[in-house]
Order: C-alpha cells, then structure tokens, then sequence
C-alpha cells in the first residue's frame, strides 16, 4: 500500500521540471559549433585554404570551387565521426552517474541520482554516496563520512528525527556527496543540485572526466613527428619545383599536395572513435567503462581477481541445510518435508540476526526460508523491537542484533556469521568446537556457505560495548547454496586458452571454495591459503606461493588490497572485482577494478575503472575480448593508415625528382580522403575479433601501437603499391595513343589503380588471419557501401567530361581501364602475399611456451 507522503510520478515530473536536476556543476560536453570549429581548424582544412587560393591565383576558378566542395564534404566525414564519439561519452556519463534507491508510490525503485526532486523518500545503506541533501526520518547505527564538506575524516554517528515535522539539525541531516559508511538509513530530500550543501561550495561528483591515455599521447607524439617532417619535406619540394622548373605557384602547389598526403590527420580522430565506440560496445555487453584508459589495457589483462558469489556463481541464495546437534534438515533430500520442531529456533535467531529491509541475498533467503517452514508457528516475530546491533568487523566475522520482546523485560541478542566466530562468542571447550568443526566441513565440501548461529539474553539496562560480553548458546549451523552460473565454466575455459589466470578470493570456508571452484573449472590442486596463513607469511613467501595458487579464502579486504599489490609487482596486469566499501582501496590498486552494478555499493563503483551492471563473470570476460579486439583493429587501422600514405608521398615527390608532370594534386588527395578516414573510423572500428585473438597470450602492457610490426607491414604493402603504381604509369604513357594525352591518360590510370588498390588495402587487413577472398563480407556491411560509393564516384570522374577535367584526366580506353584493372587485382594478390609471409614468419618465431607471436597481435607469454 502506497504511502501517502510518497510521491507520485506525475508530481515528481512537476517538480524535476521545476527545480532542474540534481547535478552540480560539470564539465560540458563539446557543443556542435565548438565540434564544427575544431575540425575546421584542423590541419588538413588549412592546406586546402591554401591551395584553393593558389587555384585563384592561377585563375583556375573551378578547380577552386571544387576544392571548396570536397572541403565541404570531408569536413561533414570528420564532424559526423566526431559527433558520435561525443554521444557516445555523453551517454557513458549519463550511465556512470550516481544511483539512488527510492520510493514513489509505494514502490522502491532505483533511479539516476540526477532525477531526484525534494520530497523524494530516499534508502541508504553502507556504501552508498548520499545523492540529496536529505532529513533522515530513520537511522539504524548510521554513520557518515563527511570530511568532503568539512575537512573531519572522523565518521559523524547520524540520528533520525523525532518526527518529520522537526527542525533538522545536522545530526538529522545527510549532505549531498559525504559517504555512508555504516548503517542504514531512510530520508526525504529536502534540497538538490545547486541548492545541495555540496553545490553551494561549487563541488563537482559527477561525469567522466576527459583524460589522455598512453595510447592517445603515443598517437600525438606520432602525428606531430610526421607532420613536422612532412611539412619540411613539402617546404624542400616546393623549393625543388620552383628551383627547376621556374614556376613558383605550381612548385607551392606540390608542396602542399605532399604536405596533405604525408600528414596523418586521421589518426587522432580514429583513435578518439575506438576508444569511444569501444566503451560503447561494452555497455551494450552489460559492461560501463568509466575510464577510457580501461578500455585499451583490457586486451593485456593477465590475472583476473574474482569474488565468489555473485560473480561465478548466480548470487539467488537459497538455504539449503540446517543443523542443530544431531539434527538435520535438507531441503533437497525431504521434498517439502515439514521443519523438524528442534530446529525451528535455529531459523527463527536466523531471521532475528538478519535486517528485516535487506539486500544482502544470504538474509533475503533466511527470510524466505522462514516465511515457509516456520509460517503458523510463534516462531515469526514482526511485534519485536530492534533496540541496537553489533555489525560486522574484520576482527569478528559476526553480527549481532539486540531485540526487546514485549512480553519480556530481557534484551533478546540474536548472532550469526562465520561458524568460528560464532563458536568463538559462545566460548565453547574443544570437544565440542571440533564436532562443529566436522559438521562445518561436511557443509562446505557440498559447496555450502555455511553460517553459524547463536542466541543469548542480557538483564541490565546498559549494553555492553562489545558482543563477546554477551552470555551466548550455540543454536546450529545454517547452509545456503549459491550455485555457479551456467555460462562460467565456459568463460574460464576461454580465459585459460587466453593464457589469463582466473584467481579467488573469498571470505567463504575453505572447503566451500574448494567445491564452487571445482564446478567453475578452476584449478584446484594447489593448497588453498586462507587470510589466517596469509597474515603469517612474509612477502617474499607470499610471492612464492603466488604462481600456483588459485584459490584465497577467508580474506580480509586488506589482505585482497596486498595480494592485489604482489601479482603486480611480479608484473602482472591485474583485473579485480569487489562490491564492498573495503573493497575500493584494492579496486584502485588494480591495474583494472572491476565494480559490481547490481549488488555493489557507490563507492566500489566510483573507485573502479569498470562497473558490470548485471555482476555477471562471462561479462567481465566480454570485456577482455572487446579489449583485445579494440587494440588489433586499431593496429589494422594503423597498417592501412601508414600503407596508404607511402603511395601518396611516392607519387608526389617522384615526379618533381624526375621531371614527370605531377601525378597528384589537392583535389586527389581529397578524393582519397573521402575513402581513408571512413575506412580507418568505421569499417575498421566495426571489424569483430580475429577467431585466434582469444587463444593467444596477453599482449605485453607497455607495447606501442607504432612498433615495428605495425611499421614493417605497413611499409611492406605501401612500397610494393608505389612499385606497382609506377609501373602502370610507365605502361600507360607506352600504351596510350599521343593524340590522347599521355600524360593525362597516364595520370587517369594512375588515380584508378590507386583507388581500387585502396580499397583492397581495406579489405585485405580486415583480417590478418584470412585470405580476403575468404573473409566474412556481411559482418561488415560499411566496407559495402564506402567500397561501392567510392567506385561510383570514380565512374562518374571518368565518364562526365566536365568533372574528368576538373580532374585533368581522360577517359580511358577498355583495354587500359581492364589493363588498370588487371594491375589492381594483381596488387591485391602481393597484399595477401605480404600477409601469408609474415604469418609464416610469425609462426616460425613462436615463442617458447608454444604461443604465436603474430605480428599486429605481438602477444607474449608470462613475464
């Protein structure tokens, strides 16, 4: 039944509308004419200024206004592009924002924080960043980390108000952005965005800050190398022509001709594209990337640092067993039996000892256990009232909650958690602490997470201020069944063939462990090393036992944080998930951290690189292929981007030094520009990963995207096209008729073969590991459409004279366009030659360990 102080959807609408969202501050994502005036500002536009004006200059007026044309419409390419990658991360901050629990209508839901409006009823519990300034109207040993707003990095313990009405005080208040460090809590906003204690000091908590990654400031460091060099070079060339030929104008023409060739323009906005769509990609898999530099180290992951529950297995508890004594119940063996009356206290201090309002999935079953087998009985005690509870600590593996009956004057203390502990608060002799011992380990090796019980009273007035000064009674032992996910075998199978190591780490017994990893496929023949060992083993030790242990059980979230730190120094890329407030420092320590979406807290989720929205193990696998697949199509990208360009540099300089009339001009080069930024940003970006990708071990973390593999294969299949380019302009000017213009039928067949070549440049690097002839043409329908528009622009160049002239070409005869045609299918059988040498090679430098060295791929063993 909806409370009436909720709001409905209809006012909550009103009042959004109203008051603006709850944000503060951010730094604005770039508007469409900032976006328009950066590209036009690029380098590439400049040079075609330039020679647009030289064209007037000349009096060549149309050869001008086509420039300015094709300016136009390589201009509207890279804004497009642009644009997208903008959406793109407009849509990751959007995702990434803070979430808030609320209840409209009666209903809980959990909404963007931005869309909460004052009135709203807000839930918090431990974790949790408090969205809205807000008045707590209930507290359950709440406490909040405030030193954002004042500096105090001491907890401030909040209380709820005696009525809604109340003036709130600070001790009634949570502020916008401080950090719930224990507790729960319930609240009504009562101020949001700018009006927040968080927005009047001008804070800013939410958004995706922009930031350069490795492989962006590799990428620069490139771009602005060749562009010095090239324009020095074009400066040289100009000079030359002038100096030769005594034509200035024509000499700065093929100096800006070769400078637009030479400078790799594209490669920053391609770049900005992967990385972008390549965050995107994983929201769709179900994977948020809140840094973009996650998305480029995924493919070099080398150890994986899994929770057990709720990441390999479903995280859907049910309780399974219960024992007290001899007795035992198994819900799986008695079919719907009836609860056997010694146990029904066992389940009823399970409940008491759980939060009635919970979201911890081991209390969520506790409680629907109880509300089955001990439904009727006086075992159910909603008319209790919860006076105080002992939470969890890392000294203590138990939780308490003291309770007042109201037939009673006694404090009722209901305990549950690790079965020694629980056995520790009961102070038990030896004998009978082994039995239970026994019992525990019995549970466990069934791949149960086993919980102990405990009850006790307490007659004074003052509790005490610690559990172990209670009187308690061992009641029994509850075992929940968490069973793996079906897809997870699988996933650690495919990370095993990936040479990724899959670690656990648990607070769970380890017996438990031992079982779930064993139907999880993890190894499990190397002793397992439990936090207690842990904390006795030096470095040095520790270090030693890493390389074969794969299970840790019974850690505590310091011990993940010094694990964590030993896999990288030993030079690991570590990848690690946690939920848990505990969980952040280890999470930033990572290489990768990897936050749960579903079940985590806040504060998890904004100290990882990566959040899986539905905490799913074969997702984070997900993530690692997408990672792996980013890395190789850039680097293809890069071979076709280096490839493309020696041609180009060949044909401008070539001439000037032989005295050729010029092969290339601006409006060439335009024309190749309409085929290579689609080509590198789209068809490239779109390319699905190599079948092998996953079969090979992590590429090394420090590898450069323009190393020598790239280098040599690019330079390998540019050169040969400029041999094979040269060679169909010498045959044409041999075979074309003088009164049809050698040099210009010459230029025509040129220009045909470099475009068509081109085009099988694309189409042989899709795959390094195909024949192009054998790739898979529906799994890219972009390489279709640039491959036809290109072809269709090019036909209409050379069968409408008007435009064949602003071209300064000729329409061939059929035997020298099927002769171009010829050379352009022989080109495309050296590029595949290339290809088939360099696997060959690749394959025969295999490394040690047996894994293939592939060049673009440059995977390597462990280090």
């Amino acid at each position: 039944m909806a409370d009436p102080c909720d709001l409905t959807d209809a006012v909550a609408r009103q009042r959004l509308a109203q008051d603006g969202p709850n944000e503060v501050t951010v730094s604005r994502p770039r508007s469409v004419l900032r976006l328009a005036r950066e590209v036009a500002s690029e380098p590439m536009f400049l040079l075609l200024a330039a020679c647009g004006s030289i064209y007037l200059a000349l009096g060549d007026a149309q050869e001008a206004l086509m420039l300015l044309g094709f300016v136009f419409i390589v201009m509207g390419i890279s804004f497009v592009q642009q644009r997208r990658s903008e959406r793109s991360l407009e849509a990751l901050r959007d995702l990434s924002s803070p979430q808030a629990l609320v209840r409209r209508g009666g209903a809980m839901r959990r909404i963007a924080a931005r869309e909460l409006v004052v009135g709203d009823m807000v839930l918090l519990s431990e974790g949790d960043r408090v969205p809205a300034d807000m008045s707590l109207l209930d507290a359950s040993n709440l406490a909040i980390d405030e030193s954002l707003l004042t500096g105090e990095s001491v907890p401030v313990t909040k209380q709820a108000l005696a009525s809604e009405e109340a003036m709130a005080a600070d001790g009634w208040t949570a502020f916008s952005g401080t950090l719930v460090t224990q507790g729960t809590g319930r609240g009504r906003v009562t101020a949001t965005g700018a009006r927040s204690a968080l927005g009047r000091i001008g804070a800013s908590l939410a958004g995706i800050a922009a930031q350069a990654t490795p492989i962006q400031r590799e990428t620069r460091g490139v771009v602005k190398g060749v562009a010095i060099g090239g324009l020095a070079l074009a400066a040289a060339l100009a000079a030359a022509y002038g100096a030769l030929r005594g034509d200035w104008l024509q000499g700065l023409l093929a100096g800006l001709t070769l400078a637009m060739g030479i400078i790799p323009e594209e490669l920053p906005m391609v770049l900005a594209l992967f990385l972008g769509l390549g965050a995107w990609r994983l929201v769709r898999e179900k994977v948020l990337a809140r840094s973009i530099p996650a998305v480029e180290l995924l493919g070099a992951t080398t150890v994986l640092c899994v929770d057990k529950t709720g990441t390999l297995t479903a995280n859907r508890m049910s309780v399974r067993q219960l024992r007290s004594g001899d007795a035992r119940y198994d819900a799986l063996e008695t079919k719907g039996a009836a609860l056997q009356e010694e146990l029904h206290p066992l389940l009823e201090y399970a409940v008491l000892a759980s939060h009635r309002r919970t979201f911890d999935p081991m209390e969520s079953a506790i409680a629907e256990a109880a509300g089955q087998w001990l439904a009727g009985t006086e075992h159910l005690h909603s008319d209790w009232t919860l006076i105080d509870d002992y939470p969890l600590s890392p000294e203590l593996l138990a939780m308490s909650r003291v309770w007042r009956s109201p037939d009673q004057r006694a404090f009722l203390i209901a305990a549950k958690g690790a079965p020694e502990a629980i056995v520790d608060l009961c102070h038990m002799d030896a004998g009978r602490a082994g039995r239970i011992a026994e019992q525990v380990l019995e549970m466990a090796t069934d791949g149960l997470r086993v919980l102990g019980v405990a009850c006790g009273t307490f007659d004074a007035d003052v509790l005490p201020g610690l559990q172990h000064d209670f009187d308690f009674r061992f009641l029994g032992l509850v075992g929940l069944e968490d069973p793996v996910r079906a897809d997870v075998p699988q996933a650690i199978a495919e990370c095993r063939a990936a040479g990724i190591r899959v670690v656990m780490m648990t607070g769970d017994h380890p017996a438990t462990a031992i079982a779930v990893a064993r139907q999880a496929g993890l190894s499990a023949e190397a002793p397992v090393i439990t936090g207690v060992e842990m904390a006795s083993l030096a470095d040095e030790a520790l270090a030693a036992r890493l390389a074969a242990t794969t299970i840790f059980c019974r850690v505590q979230p310091d011990q993940k944080l010094r694990l964590v730190r030993a896999f990288r120094a030993q030079g690991d890329v570590v990848a690690m998930t946690g939920d848990g407030v505990n969980d952040a420092p280890a999470l930033k320590a990572a290489d990768i951290g990897v936050a749960m979406g579903a079940r985590g807290t806040q504060v998890a989720r904004e100290a990882a690189a990566l959040v899986l929205l539905n905490d799913d193990f074969a997702s984070l696998v997900t993530a690692i292929r997408h990672g792996r697949r980013v890395f190789a199509n850039l680097r293809k990208a890069i071979v076709f981007v280096v490839a493309v360009h020696v041609p180009i540099v060949g044909l401008s300089i070539l001439p000037v030094v032989f005295g050729w009339p010029l092969l290339l001009m601006p409006v060439h080069i335009l024309f190749l520009q309409l085929i290579i930024d689609p080509a590198c940003s789209v068809v490239f970006e779109a390319e699905p990963l190599e079948e092998s990708a996953m079969k090979v071990p992590p590429r090394r973390p420090d590898q450069r995207l323009f190393d020598s593999a790239v280098l040599v294969r690019g330079l390998w299949q540019g050169g040969v096209l400029l041999g094979m380019l040269l060679v169909t302009y010498a045959g044409a000017r041999w075979m074309a008729p003088l009164e049809a213009g050698r040099d210009d039928m010459a230029r025509t067949l040129t220009f045909v073969v470099l475009v068509l070549s081109n085009l099988g440049l694309i189409q042989s690097n899709r795959s390094w590991e195909r024949t192009a002839w054998h790739g898979n043409t529906a799994s890219n329908r972009q390489f279709g459409w640039i491959a036809a528009g290109a072809v269709a622009v090019l036909c209409a160049v050379l069968t409408v004279p008007a435009v064949g002239r602003l071209f300064s070409f000729v329409t061939p005869s059929p035997l020298l366009l099927a002769a171009g045609l010829g050379m352009a299918v022989l080109s495309m059988l050296w590029f595949e030659c290339i290809k088939w040498g360099l696997r060959r090679k690749a394959r025969s430098n295999a490394n040690p360990g047996g894994a293939v060295h592939l060049p673009g791929n440059s995977c390597s063993g462990r280090r």
